[in-house]
């Protein structure tokens, strides 16, 4: 089981990932991985702290510290989620590839840096693929989604 910490679970959380993450399929799996980063703000920007903005995810961390629910200076881990649709199979099935991907994904989160999120899409034949392959996939996908994109572009 993945730490609370290590979890994607707001759908926003699962969209951002999706809509403007990087994406590599191989196998029975896809692979959406989006990296934070730290932007320069506009110089008409009040809130921006010492010329920075800074994410939605850091400001809920600092709303969090100032109630008492987590340090500030607690550094927010890479998360992990997982989508495992009706089309993999019934219940049984769904949940089991879930627990699968979950203890293959937790050795790399560490991998990862901050605030980094996957998310993890079974595809159907990840219902019948066999533990190693699953993890053979999701090896090759999430190299594939963290290299940089090359400038030439596809051919």
């Amino acid at each position: 089981m993945l730490a609370a910490a290590q979890r994607l679970r707001r759908r926003e959380d699962f969209a951002a990932t999706i809509r403007n993450g990087r994406r590599a399929g191989r196998g029975a799996l896809v692979v959406h991985f989006l990296q934070s980063t730290v932007e320069p703000a506009p110089a008409d920007q009040p809130s921006a702290r010492a010329g920075f903005v800074v994410s939605d995810a850091v400001l809920d961390r600092e709303v969090a510290s100032s109630t008492g629910e987590a340090s500030a200076d607690a550094v927010q881990p890479a998360r992990a989620g997982f989508v495992v649709s009706k089309a993999v199979g019934n219940a049984v099935v769904r949940n089991l590839v879930k627990r699968r991907l979950r203890h293959l994904v937790r050795p790399h989160l560490a991998d990862l840096p901050p605030a980094a999120m996957v998310v993890v899409r079974a595809l159907p034949p990840s219902a019948t693929a066999s533990y190693e392959d699953l993890g053979r996939d999701l090896e090759a996908a999430l190299a594939a989604a963290r290299r940089p994109r090359s400038r030439e572009g596809r051919r």
